[in-house]
């Protein structure tokens, strides 16, 4: 028992230590207008496309972990066509959803580029049977839907020769050894995102790969400074060793509220980012609730699909998209726009703000009917609705003693035919901006 604790203890705290590089080196005061739009959009997609959906194996990392030759894996970009690539048509499935933003791969770390880069030969363009430049007519899409465009980059680069190669092959030079092949790859994947910036201007950059390398060997601040020299507006994620500008957790959700400004949880649609052979589909259920709980906590969700080699989506996964969409087209006003709810302890479930604390929404999870509590609220209570239908239900007040500053117990009697299929949510409207009693229930 003594170990596993130790154990725990361990990982709280390198946990906590890589959640904390990512804004250690920004004033958040410098970037808050800039993160208006993010800290509002609450939703992203995430597109993992690329060659490794031909075997349906894992992005980059089947040859890292030596489960296929890297010449084998390379094999497909033969067999990578997106014969049936539709941009117009993920754009439509995106903005239906309710996403705000989303981020597609230019780059994984197996260095194939999915744009038409002058780097070298290494894209979908000049080596594989699609010919064609994939970022480019999707980023036009999205714009035209009014959605902001991230571009995913992986600052290392496995296929590389002037990158000091896989962990796990220790015949790979090491920099220490030859600044010059390093100063090369510097060079070399610094002037991909400088092509990126000038071709697409993201609005949104989404890097990875930064743990192999400090950001003295990366140039982070030289990076940053290249993106925001072509868009001072861009955003950049927390993955450019202290240089981002939020937090981005991935598939492991936080149980407290996370001390970031801002921050994204990046999560599949199963249990893998790019397409493969995976039928351990999330539940719309389950990504709604995954969701809202990532909103109630001052969060985003950046939900993930991978499309198959010859650009269509699985049927599971536009099912999740449209029964998301459905939902935040109904209780839109509760998720979008909004802020973090109230601490734990007053109502027993996830809650969000309106911007100006005068209206609290309360999620239902799963088909709840009869009485639910909420504790310390000061206010007085306008009215409650249920969102989406306009069912107006009375609180009862409980235990409210007029001589006394402590606040009573708010009951709210929920009717059974008011239960959305996935989360219900009532609108708390309040007299004034939200205020709570965090006391302890004395006369002090």
């Amino acid at each position: 028992m003594k170990k596993i604790k130790i154990l725990l203890l361990l990982f709280v705290v390198v946990f906590s230590t890589q959640q904390s590089k990512s804004q250690s080196k920004i004033d958040p005061k410098e970037i808050k207008e800039k993160m208006e739009w993010f800290a509002d959009a609450k939703l992203g997609i995430f597109i993992h496309s690329g060659i490794y959906s031909v075997k349906g194996i894992g992005e980059s990392w089947s040859f890292h972990n030596k489960r296929i030759s890297h010449a084998d894996y390379m094999k497909q970009l033969n067999g990578f066509t997106l014969k049936n690539y539709n941009p117009a048509f993920w754009a439509d499935l995106i903005k239906e959803s309710g996403a705000r933003y989303s981020v597609i791969t230019t780059k994984h770390h197996d260095g194939v580029a999915m744009y038409d880069t002058k780097a070298n030969t290494r894209s979908i363009v000049k080596a594989s049977p699609a010919k064609r430049d994939m970022i480019k007519p999707f980023f036009e899409e999205l714009r035209k839907r009014d959605i902001k465009c991230g571009a995913y980059f992986s600052l290392i680069d496995w296929s590389d020769n002037n990158y000091p190669g896989f962990l796990k092959d220790s015949s790979r030079y090491v920099i220490a050894n030859d600044y010059d092949r390093w100063n090369r790859f510097r060079s070399f994947f610094q002037g991909q995102i400088k092509e990126i910036n000038t071709l697409f201007k993201p609005d949104l950059w989404w890097f990875d790969g930064d743990w192999e390398h400090s950001a003295e060997e990366w140039e982070s601040q030289k990076v940053r400074n290249i993106i925001l020299s072509g868009n001072s507006k861009a955003i950049i994620n927390g993955r450019l060793q202290g240089y981002g500008d939020y937090d981005t957790p991935e598939q492991n959700f936080p149980v407290s509220r996370p001390k970031f400004n801002w921050w994204e949880l990046c999560m599949t649609t199963n249990e893998n980012w790019g397409y493969q052979n995976d039928n351990n589909w999330k539940t719309p259920y389950e990504v709604i609730t995954i969701f809202v709980d990532a909103v109630s906590n001052g969060g985003n969700l950046l939900l993930d699909m991978g499309p198959k080699e010859d650009g269509t989506i699985p049927e599971e996964q536009i099912h999740v998209f449209k029964e998301l969409g459905a939902w935040n087209k109904k209780h839109g006003e509760s998720i979008f726009n909004t802020v973090g709810g109230i601490p734990q302890g007053h109502f027993y479930g996830p809650t969000t703000l309106s911007k100006d604390s005068t209206s609290l929404y309360l999620f239902l999870h799963g088909h709840v009917s009869g009485t639910v509590m909420l504790k310390g609220l000061i206010n007085k209570i306008s009215n409650i609705t249920v969102l989406g239908n306009g069912t107006e239900i009375k609180p009862k007040v409980v235990g409210k003693i007029d001589w006394s500053p402590v606040p009573g117990l708010v009951y709210i009697d929920v009717p059974e035919n008011t239960n959305d299929k996935y989360i219900t949510v009532l609108k708390v409207k309040l007299d004034s901006p939200i205020r709570l009693y965090r006391g302890q229930g004395g006369l002090n």
